[in-house]
């Protein structure tokens, strides 16, 4: 198959390295070429690590880049793209901005994918004039890593289109969950409620940083705490999922904790911008995040 991924970010990176590493031709587009770039350095990165592990070889790696072209426009040299896999960052604007352009640019009878954790695929597949083409393919984070895949149906999603994505998904040996277009679908619905519960007891005074991880790594057996992992998605994404479950459900127990918003307002983002919940500067020099002080 001929798969356009589009968002070179560490999602849409991690997409194209896995459709890459099943034979798929890929081509990745983000706004300019240094993303791009920056997109397959990353894939490089991890593919040399596979080799240091033994989980792959030398020629494995040139198959997989070989199959990965830089493609810098969403109009040019698209005629014979199959599926379309949007991997933007989560701003609804954006995202409907792409649907609008891969819908006139790319051949009819293309699939138009969203990776979106939030929004909603009924909407997006409004902006076009394919509907029933239009699906939620949403991986999760690392993407070669985490076997699963909610897909998400719109109102117009056709059966047809739901199951080519759905052995897409088996195909490139991830676990395809089906799931209904309401806020967050289900995996955002539950997680980023349960993460913000976290930054409330945080933000109350109720427990440290390390504290409330740690009771949930030990007490609930989950492989990272909930600050930790707000870190490592973006306290911005995070903010945005919570906002869109409060727009879309209208219930004040998806209200956003006023810390993370105080967190995003200061460029605190987490792990990419080097302070969230946890300090990573300091990881730099000592190897290892420490909690940061919260604001209060």
């Amino acid at each position: 198959m001929k798969i356009l991924v589009v968002g070179a970010g560490q999602m849409g990176a991690g997409i194209a390295q896995v459709c890459a590493g099943f034979g798929h031709a890929v081509r990745l587009n983000d706004v300019d070429a240094g993303r791009i770039a920056a997109g397959i350095a990353g894939i490089t990165k991890l593919l040399d690590r596979d080799i240091e592990k033994g989980r792959r070889t030398a020629a494995d790696k040139a198959a997989i880049l070989d199959r990965i072209r830089p493609h810098a426009s969403l109009t040019d040299d698209v005629a014979d793209i199959e599926l379309a896999i949007e991997a933007a960052t989560e701003n609804e604007r954006i995202k409907l901005d792409l649907f609008r352009a891969l819908d006139a640019a790319l051949p009819p009878a293309a699939i138009l994918a969203s990776n979106t954790s939030s929004i909603s695929i009924t909407k997006i597949g409004a902006v076009t004039a394919r509907p029933e083409r239009v699906v939620g393919m949403h991986f999760m984070n690392p993407v070669p890593v985490m076997k699963l895949v909610e897909v998400i149906r719109g109102l117009a999603t056709s059966d047809q289109t739901f199951t080519t994505v759905r052995d897409l998904a088996l195909q490139l040996e991830k676990v395809p969950a089906e799931a209904r277009d309401f806020p967050g679908f289900v995996a955002n619905r539950i997680l980023l409620p349960m993460i913000n519960e976290a930054i409330f007891a945080l933000y109350e005074g109720v427990a440290s940083v390390e504290a409330i991880d740690t009771v949930m790594k030990l007490g609930m057996n989950h492989p990272m705490g909930p600050l930790t992992l707000a870190d490592f998605i973006g306290l911005d994404t995070c903010l945005a999922i919570m906002d869109v479950l409060h727009d879309g459900l209208g219930d004040s127990k998806y209200r956003a904790c006023p810390l993370l918003r105080q967190y995003v307002a200061a460029g605190w983002l987490g792990k990419k911008s080097g302070r969230g919940f946890y300090d990573y500067r300091a990881a730099k020099t000592n190897g290892a995040a420490v909690a940061a002080t919260p604001a209060r």
